[in-house]
């Protein structure tokens, strides 16, 4: 249900293919919502056949053709409902945090070269959300964007995105400060 209920949100605004659905889930909803392109797939036809979304061919020269979604008036609605609803708590479910809780039985260098992977990977995120949020902010200032602009949504998705991913990037800090005290 959660990924339907994103992809409505992604759908919203503007039309758009299954392959560039999967591309800004890739880029942008990925700070909040991961899903293999195979499901997307699956959700948008079950979503089309649910009456949720409605799909329109593009005939293309020298590439297949693709279908168009859009939201109808009954996804509009089930996205309301969703947005009425109290959101489930969020959990964590990290391998990362599993291997450093087992410090005392792992191996310690392997598990250095995770954190140091999960710091890069996360300074790379910071520098694509950040590049989206310069997209969307174009020539405005964040106080004229947060007075005039219309995608809010994505603007504090994005926000949260580099907010978390900076975090990573301050435990991982903290994390290998320690591990250089205690296991030299």
């Amino acid at each position: 249900m959660a990924l339907r209920n994103a992809l409505l949100a992604a759908l919203i605004d503007r039309e758009s293919s299954g392959y560039d659905l999967a591309k800004r889930f890739s880029a942008s909803v990925a700070n909040f919502w991961t899903a293999t392109p195979q499901q997307l797939y699956r959700e948008l036809d079950r979503m089309e056949s649910a009456g949720l979304l409605s799909a329109r061919l593009v005939k293309q020269e020298k590439r297949p053709d693709k279908r168009l979604f859009s939201v109808t008036e009954l996804g509009r609605a089930a996205l309301k409902t969703f947005t009425a609803q109290d959101p489930k708590p969020t959990t964590v479910r990290d391998e990362l945090l599993i291997q450093v809780e087992a410090l005392a039985h792992a191996d310690v260098p392997s598990v250095r070269a995770a954190i140091r992977t999960r710091m890069r990977l996360s300074a790379q995120r910071v520098e694509a959300y950040q590049r989206q949020l310069a997209e969307i902010l174009g020539t405005r200032t964040h106080e004229e964007f947060l007075a005039t602009g219309n995608r809010i949504g994505p603007y504090l998705t994005l926000q949260r995105g580099i907010s978390f991913e900076r975090e990573n990037i301050s435990w991982g800090e903290l994390a290998l400060d320690i591990l250089a005290r205690r296991f030299p």
